[in-house]
């Protein structure tokens, strides 16, 4: 296979996936789809195996493949068809996030040559608060569970399911508006394969498409080639489950033989009562970024990147979720405790190249009720956001201060944003200083983030890290815990809050969260 063209190729399937996105963030109507960015876009080939996805959230990256695999186990798509789906259960991660698939179909012919599919955090799809991210004891909880059904049929829309989600919503114009986007985002990707298929043939593209999963699956070989056979192991903890249950452990023993890997995860916690509960196909996400990103070389993010990998885990763990465990933090958070203790695990093997601990959680925060201030005009509103902290130095490198760490890769909402669309204000955005580990090389620092209410609201704080630190390595100290309090208004006594919590700020109320800091690297001289 030419090597020019094989590049040349890996950059056009990339561009797909990047387009795609760009018309979901411009056309979506949410600022967490817009401005944040929350979503993920892929090109999938005809078997339904993912060619590129662009760079958008690595938590997407071992679990979109689930969801078209999830589609075409129920339908053989037709042109004009989308599916739609969000069940955990059914190839989804977690309610709020919600994917749409459908073919891409070359004239005269039905059979799909390409799949396209993108996926959205929504700000809200019902379940017992908003934000639809609650401290749930059951996926029932958490919101509106959609399995793979036809949201378009033949290009016509399925206005009865699309009645019955907008009725389970508290925000349906909203969820309107980024549902419209995620179908237009899916439109631009068939329309620019075909393109290439009319410029290159399509001989030569689905060839090249499968040329580049080869190439994939070659340099994760390499990777692997260059890590000293042996076992590591290595465990960590989630701090609780928000339902009694504390110190969750995470268990991973990594085998590496040759250019194979196998990363055994069935020695952690079984399931639990709350929402930290993640099903495999995001242990699966996590486990394939986190040895992605010990590749230096730019590869593309596809299915040959798996192949190399044999990931075991054990049904009914928390790593491994059966119905009806409540899965909502398990996308967010445990995916970070996963990364961490695979890279923990690697480090043994490569000390000068893996990081320390990053913040390791998203520092999950929803909000949501009705916004009073306009009189007899309340509206409803539901807002989600993550919250960036410190990155774990390295060996050669301090950790970045105020980023998204791993799995997380949104943006941050601009505050004049959230101020026009939510009665909030934010009295403070800024760096937690020497909040990152010590070291030879030090962590990055977290973030204050202080909210006040202009009307009552309902809030719900889903996060990790504040009972064990982001760990250091190689001698390097612990980044500084994350922590969160509220102060009601007229008060000058804070009420510290648990990482998991859920309740009410009344009007002039104050939230303040201190994120955690990143774990440092090596011994200080």
């Amino acid at each position: 296979m030419n090597a020019v063209k094989l590049e040349v190729f890996k950059h056009l399937f990339q561009a797909v996936a990047e387009e795609m996105g760009e018309t979901l963030k411009r056309t979506s109507h949410s600022p967490n789809i817009k401005e944040r960015r929350d979503y993920s876009c892929a090109v999938f080939d005809t078997d339904g195996k993912i060619i590129a996805q662009a760079e958008h959230m690595p938590v997407h990256l071992g679990s979109m493949p689930a969801s078209v695999a999830a589609a075409l186990e129920q339908f053989v798509l037709k042109p004009g068809d989308t599916v739609i789906l969000n069940d955990p259960y059914h190839g989804g991660t977690h309610l709020p996030d919600v994917t749409l698939v459908e073919g891409v179909f070359v004239e005269g012919d039905d059979h799909p040559v390409f799949y396209v599919a993108n996926r959205a955090h929504h700000a809200d799809v019902g379940g017992i608060s908003p934000g639809s991210l609650p401290l749930a004891t059951e996926m029932y909880q958490e919101g509106l569970i959609i399995p793979p059904i036809l949201l378009r049929r033949q290009g016509k829309m399925n206005e009865d399911v699309l009645k019955l989600i907008l009725r389970n919503v508290r925000t349906p114009d909203e969820r309107l508006g980024d549902l419209s986007a995620q179908l237009a985002a899916n439109q631009v990707g068939a329309r620019r394969l075909l393109s290439y298929i009319q410029d290159h043939g399509l001989n030569a593209v689905q060839a090249y498409a499968k040329g580049l999963q080869d190439y994939a699956e070659r340099v994760t070989r390499s990777l692997i080639q260059d890590i000293p056979d042996g076992y590591y192991r290595f465990e960590d903890f989630l701090d609780d489950d928000g339902q009694g249950h504390h110190h969750i452990a995470i268990r991973v023993g990594i085998t590496i033989q040759g250019d194979h890997a196998m990363i055994d995860f069935s020695d952690s916690d079984g399931q639990v009562a709350g929402s930290v509960n993640a099903v495999r196909a995001i242990t699966v996400s996590a486990t394939f970024y986190a040895f992605r990103a010990v590749v230096y070389e730019d590869i593309p993010s596809n299915e040959g990147g798996f192949r190399p990998l044999t990931i075991v885990t054990r049904p009914g763990t928390v790593v491994d979720a059966t119905v009806p465990a409540a899965v909502a933090g398990g996308n967010v958070e445990t995916s970070q405790r996963i990364v961490d203790v695979v890279l923990g695990a690697l480090a043994q093997a490569l000390p000068e190249k893996i990081p320390a601990a990053g913040q390791g959680t998203m520092n999950n925060i929803t909000l949501g009720g009705f916004d009073t201030r306009k009189g007899d005009r309340a509206r409803a509103f539901a807002y989600y956001e993550t919250i960036g902290g410190g990155a774990g130095a390295g060996p050669g490198w301090d950790g970045a201060h105020g980023v998204h760490v791993h799995m997380s890769n949104t943006m941050n909402t601009p505050i004049e944003v959230l101020e026009r669309e939510l009665p909030l204000r934010i009295e403070s955005y800024r760096l937690r200083r020497d909040s990152g580990g010590q070291g030879r090389f030090r962590g990055g620092d977290g973030i204050v983030r202080i909210y006040e209410a202009l009307t009552p609201i309902t809030v719900t704080l889903l996060s990790e890290r504040r009972e064990f630190a982001p760990y250091g390595l190689g001698g390097g100290e612990p980044g500084k815990r994350g922590k969160a309090k509220l102060i009601p208004m007229g008060s000058h006594e804070p009420i510290s809050l648990p990482g998991k919590w859920q309740g009410t700020m009344q009007t002039g109320d104050r939230l303040e969260i201190f994120t955690p800091g990143g774990g440092g690297w090596g011994k200080a001289d």
